[in-house]
């Protein structure tokens, strides 16, 4: 069918399709009583169209602006990215439009974007951070839209998700005792970071007590000085090392090769966030927790969706299922 150049409007698919504007109106917003043939041709033609509808005629029937605001002070994208990219999908079909704010860690850039979105009459915000047990600084307290948080410190009162840590540190150490592995240790970040102490715990729950676990700072070159503490003694060395985060793990295993220990024939290392452009780029590639947070974003955008609506939604905290993906470095071979 040849469309047009021109905007297309709900007259011309009314006209095509045969019936009445009011009833093209309804076919298209699912309301209405009709035949499913005539809601299905009103669709199909209107598809075929590429008709639009009208963003402002929209808003102000429904009374909603159809826009939500992703709040965030992770301007470097770690978490934020792949929570929007969620976001955006849960959204799109719907026809809401995600704005990102990037507020660092200023209270009164934080504000000034909250006023922002206020503004333009967002339907919801959603607030993402970078770290669990840190939260915005920013009150959204008196808001008067709906507010879902997203890994990041909420009000207990509040829809909150987060990925679960200590689910997917289980996973990651169930994966190196199954391979046969006996002497276990842990390497993550900082002891303070409520991510590391949970990653942490589940660790000692199944490695035990005598299990080694070292407390430094996220990075590749904390993981390669780790090895040289673990490696310094003459006792037992492990043969399995399950690293806070993958820039941990590359830095373990960097080390573990300069020492002629093989990966994983010798020691099997698993890291957490699966973060493709570190773990895929590690030789060999780096067996990892996958945080999901791309489903994770969205759940969230759902739940943002539903209370937009006017539905009603029980607050408190929701932990997201993490998944392991397999890949060279505990042995196994990839098979995600």
């Amino acid at each position: 069918m040849a469309v047009s150049t021109e905007r297309i409007r709900l007259t011309d698919v009314a006209r095509l399709a045969g019936v009445s504007v009011a009833t093209a109106s309804k076919a298209l917003n699912g309301t209405g009583r009709m035949t499913l043939e005539t809601r299905q041709k009103v669709k199909r033609l209107a598809d075929e169209l590429g008709f639009r509808p009208n963003a402002m005629a929209r808003a102000m029937i429904s009374q909603r602006s159809f826009t939500v605001g992703l709040l965030t002070n992770d301007t470097y994208g770690r978490f934020s990215l792949p929570l929007m990219a969620g976001i955006t999908e849960a959204l799109a079909d719907e026809g809401v439009s995600v704005f990102l704010c990037g507020i660092e860690d200023d209270a009164e850039m934080a504000r000034r974007h909250v006023d922002a979105m206020l503004d333009k009459q967002v339907d919801g915000v959603i607030c993402t951070g970078k770290r669990i047990d840190k939260a915005l600084p920013v009150d959204l307290s008196d808001l008067s839209v709906p507010i879902v948080y997203a890994y990041t410190k909420a009000p207990e009162d509040a829809v909150t998700l987060v990925s679960d840590d200590a689910q997917g540190a289980r996973e990651a150490v169930r994966r190196l005792i199954e391979l046969g592995r006996s002497k276990l240790a842990h390497v993550t970040g900082p002891e303070k970071f409520a991510a590391a102490q949970e990653r942490a715990g589940a660790f000692a729950e199944l490695a035990g007590d005598d299990a080694p676990i070292l407390y430094g700072e996220w990075s590749e070159d904390w993981g390669h000085r780790a090895v040289a503490e673990l490696f310094a003694e003459n006792g037992p060395q492990p043969d399995g090392i399950f690293c806070g985060n993958d820039q941990i793990a590359r830095g373990v295993i960097d080390a573990l090769r300069e020492r002629g220990i093989g990966v994983p024939e010798t020691v099997s290392v698993i890291g957490f966030d699966n973060w493709e452009i570190v773990a895929g780029a590690t030789r060999p590639p780096l067996t990892s927790v996958d945080m999901n947070l791309r489903e994770l974003g969205r759940e969230a955008g759902r739940l943002i969706m539903a209370l937009s609506e006017g539905k009603a939604i029980e607050p408190g905290l929701r932990r997201m299922p993490c998944q392991l993906v397999v890949r060279s470095s505990c042995g196994g071979g990839r098979t995600n």
